[in-house]
């Protein structure tokens, strides 16, 4: 026996010693068992010194089959105290043995060569977060999870995993699986275009909807809603081609030009509207060379727009009459088969400044200041370099689309782990790229029938620059990664955060967190925020935080049936994920091609380096006459 209790206070148990401690291995951190009349109540031990040691309790052990979590009961002052047995430790820790429906995260740190196996359903049904430093061994400790999962001896060939690969570390990891099972297939898409490592992530523009729209815009005003709803309904119109299309188009635009004509303004800068107008939109039947026949002469729409020298439109109101031909008195709707369900950012941009011509944008100065923002920021997008991503070869569903990033071409199979690359864009698209395809996943588990029979991880690398306290909320009424954390567990889609910065992320999205595998953490405002924001964590959790070497980690949660210390292995192969060696770049010899040209229009004629040449000299101009 250890000793006798000495004090009970709140969760703790001091104890007197009986035993000479300098005899002893190291006690932090052991199990003792306090042992009355057949109950076992199960402490752990938090500090010792020469006389006595203090436990915090963590269970009750119920027969010789259960442990009960928990600090309900409290122990007798007549209680035996001894160390924990093995057999007892099993059912806290979990068997050595790997059962089918576990997986391995490491060994303990407290039981030598004591292996760490969890019930995979008590850890990926629901949502996990993994936290730590730069430095301290996330993207290992992922990498090193997923790997023992997939190695396991039961394979996940359903499962369905997307990575949000803030730095492309992952692929490294991951690719030797299927030479390992070809069951098994990994999948890497990658924003930047030169790379032979995948294929490029391309997201269809139709199927983006209204919040996706107005996320990728970066709306900041719920005014602005109308505008891009407005455009996506006048889109697949306005770029059909079929009789039925035509008409509504025409009715469309002769709306908005009969607004622009009868709005009291001056015919000169009436004129110029609608010639500006019918120069961009425009249908076969409804141009501005359309014939308008009168009786003696025929002449063209845009000779009857003529303003003389008075400044007046003569033929104002044959004009009127003219184009409210073509407005439909019932306006019907348009066969879906008949809609135009493929266009492109271009044809986006084309609909949205008909849509703001439709808002009344030309006559009014405080409709085109809100909207003409996102008018800009599409144009933008439109001529810039993010416009690849959103270009797509062919037609597909929002289903459709899903089914292609997870099928593998190689093996014609389904991939059980899709890696998103979004290194190589900037962190605002990244963000938008992430809530868009994260958001289409919710919706395809949220409407497979029966419900949850599909299975979605979703995992995020950086989270905290993803998965942040947005304003998404105040404008569209919630924000997904939020949504996802409090509806996606019962739809079978489940998040995973990967971040150095816990106090970045939405406060929502970690409360909602299950299990949680924490590394190393250093900063203040970190560590407060994982004492406040999760739950079951304790001061000496958080203490030991500071303290933890790379590679180890405090696990708890559901998986877990007390906080655990232990050294995740490392993974096989590791992710690119290690530090710049710098022993490596500053003192290596200098590596040139045997011939290397350097030219500077500013510094004239290309310089010559051979191959022992350790730095370049440039010419030296002569001075400007």
């Amino acid at each position: 026996m250890l000793g006798s209790i000495k004090e009970i206070i709140d969760n703790s148990v001091i104890i007197k010693l009986d035993i000479d401690i300098s005899n002893q291995p190291n006690l932090v951190n052991l199990h003792v068992v306090f042992e009355n009349e057949g109950k076992r109540i199960v402490g752990e031990i938090a500090n010792v010194n020469q006389t006595e040691m203090l436990a915090n309790i963590v269970g009750e052990i119920e027969s010789d089959t259960s442990f009960i979590p928990g600090a309900t009961l409290k122990p007798s002052f007549k209680s035996q105290v001894r160390l924990i047995k093995m057999e007892e430790l099993a059912l806290i820790l979990g068997d050595q043995e790997l059962k089918p429906g576990y997986t391995n995260f490491g060994s303990s740190n407290v039981y030598t060569n004591y292996r760490i196996n969890v019930p995979i359903n008590d850890f990926f049904s629901n949502h996990f977060a993994v936290l730590g430093n730069s430095g301290a061994g996330k993207s290992s400790t992922v990498a090193s999870i997923i790997q023992k999962l997939f190695r396991g001896n039961k394979t996940p060939i359903n499962s369905t995993m997307f990575f949000f690969d803030a730095f492309g570390e992952y692929t490294q990891a991951f690719t030797s699986l299927h030479e390992e099972n070809n069951n098994i297939n990994y999948k890497c898409y990658t924003t930047n275009p030169e790379t032979p490592d995948g294929e490029l992530l391309r997201i269809p523009v139709w199927l983006l909807d209204l919040d996706d729209l107005a996320l990728l815009l970066d709306a900041n005003n719920a005014a602005q809603l109308p505008v891009i709803e407005k455009t996506l309904k006048l889109v697949p119109i306005l770029t059909g081609t079929s009789e039925s299309t035509i008409k509504r188009k025409n009715d469309i635009i002769a709306r908005a030009v009969q607004e622009i004509m009868l709005s009291g303004g001056d015919s000169v800068k009436i004129h110029d509207q609608v010639v500006a107008v019918l120069t961009k939109f425009n249908t076969p039947t409804f141009n501005l060379q359309t014939q308008i026949v009168q009786p003696g002469y025929t002449r063209t729409l845009k000779q009857c727009l003529f303003v003389d020298k008075t400044g007046k439109m003569q033929e104002m109101e044959l004009v009127v009459e003219f184009i409210r031909g073509y407005i439909m008195e019932d306006v019907y709707e348009i066969p879906d088969e008949e809609l135009n369900k493929f266009y492109s950012l271009k044809d986006l941009e084309l609909a949205l400044e008909f849509a703001l011509i439709d808002e009344g944008a030309l006559n009014s100065d405080q409709v085109f200041d809100y909207a003409n923002i996102i008018s800009v920021r599409l144009h933008s997008l439109v001529n810039g370099e993010t416009a690849k991503y959103f270009e797509y070869p062919n037609y597909v569903t929002k289903d459709q689309y899903i089914d292609s990033l997870l099928f593998d071409k190689a093996s014609g199979g389904k991939s059980q782990i899709v890696n998103f690359n979004i290194n190589y864009v900037d962190d605002r698209i990244a963000k938008v790229m992430t809530k868009i395809i994260s958001r289409m996943i919710f919706m395809r588990g949220a409407l497979t029938r029966p419900r949850g029979s599909n299975a979605y991880h979703i995992i995020i690398e950086e989270a905290h620059r993803y998965v942040q306290k947005d304003k998404d909320v105040e404008l569209l009424g919630y924000n997904i990664f939020e949504r996802i954390s409090k509806e996606g567990r019962k739809y079978g889609v489940f998040l995973a955060f990967i971040t150095q910065r816990p106090s970045e992320l939405s406060d929502t999205c970690i409360s909602q967190c299950s299990n949680f595998v924490i590394l190393r953490l250093l900063h203040p405002k970190d560590l407060n925020y994982v004492k406040e924001m999760v739950p079951n964590i304790t001061s000496e959790i958080v203490l030991q935080l500071k303290n933890l070497k790379p590679g180890n980690a405090i696990a708890f949660g559901t998986g877990f049936k007390v906080p655990i210390a232990l050294k995740i292995d490392r993974p096989n192969p590791e992710p690119l994920s290690s530090n710049v060696n710098l022993e490596d770049v500053w003192y290596r010899q200098p590596q040139f091609g045997n011939v290397q040209a350097i030219q500077n229009q500013d510094l004239g004629d290309p310089v010559i380096v051979d191959d022992n040449t350790s730095f370049v000299a440039m010419t030296e101009q002569p001075p400007q006459q």
